[in-house]
């Protein structure tokens, strides 16, 4: 199995393969993690949210702070995934008070703009699970093939653009309001989405295979990782349309 997700690599699930018991992951106990982290992040978020409604300028040590610490909690996730029961949930927390720290400068510059994402974010998700659910969408090996290189392609994109940004260069296009801007843009959030469905794979086959409780945990993680990438996303080429 093969995934874009980094959280969700193709060997997490392999040495579990047989080893089904009483206390072995489940499709539901990680619909109802993945609720937990989801009620975190927002308890987390409404935070720097209320008090940047008053005063946008305070929220940035929590965007700063949230995305140091969710990244160090990230990666002792995926390297350490038998914590997972502790590290998943302040990782969502952290992520709780960058989104939220993100999400209230959005709305100052473009009244509305959050719910919009959110609906769009939420509507997605619910809309590839029943089509995933339904067997409308198969995960093919190619599926996952052109999945995984866009993805990827993508990353080094944004890594690059990173990069030449400490040197004043600016990459073109791709972060503008213009047509191109937006059509990349459209593109980044039809890959993220498209996660969404290699994630619902990923964790069902997982549970197939027996994997041990705590995976419950590790895969509602995998998820959220997906959840938060597409809701960013869409908050850009949201700004994007609305900036024209």
């Amino acid at each position: 199995m093969r995934t874009a997700n980094p959280a969700l690599g193709a060997e997490t699930f392999k040495s579990f393969a047989g080893a089904a018991s009483a206390q072995a992951m489940t499709i539901d106990g990680t619909v109802n993690k993945t609720a937990i982290l989801l009620f975190l992040v927002v308890a987390a978020a409404l935070w720097p949210w209320t008090l940047g409604s008053t005063n946008p300028s305070a929220v940035m040590p929590f965007v700063i702070g949230g995305t140091i610490g969710g990244l160090i909690f990230a990666l002792v996730t995926i390297f350490k995934k038998e914590w997972s029961p502790v590290t998943a949930p302040v990782y969502a927390v952290l992520e709780g008070l960058v989104l939220g720290g993100i999400s209230v400068i959005f709305e100052k510059q473009f009244h509305g703009i959050v719910m919009q994402a959110v609906g769009l974010t939420f509507g997605i998700l619910f809309c590839l699970l029943l089509a995933y659910r339904s067997r409308l969408i198969k995960v093919t090996d190619n599926l996952r093939l052109g999945i995984v290189a866009a993805t990827g392609g993508i990353f080094l994109i944004y890594l690059a653009t990173f990069i030449l940004g400490f040197f004043g260069i600016q990459v073109p296009y791709i972060h503008s309001s213009g047509p191109w801007g937006i059509a990349f843009s459209v593109f980044v959030v039809i890959i993220a989405s498209m996660n969404l469905v290699l994630d619902f794979d990923f964790i069902e086959k997982g549970a197939e295979m027996g994997a041990p409780k705590y995976m419950e945990w590790y895969g509602a993680f995998g998820l959220m990782v997906t959840l938060i990438w597409l809701y960013l996303e869409i908050l850009r080429l949201l700004a994007k349309t609305r900036s024209r």
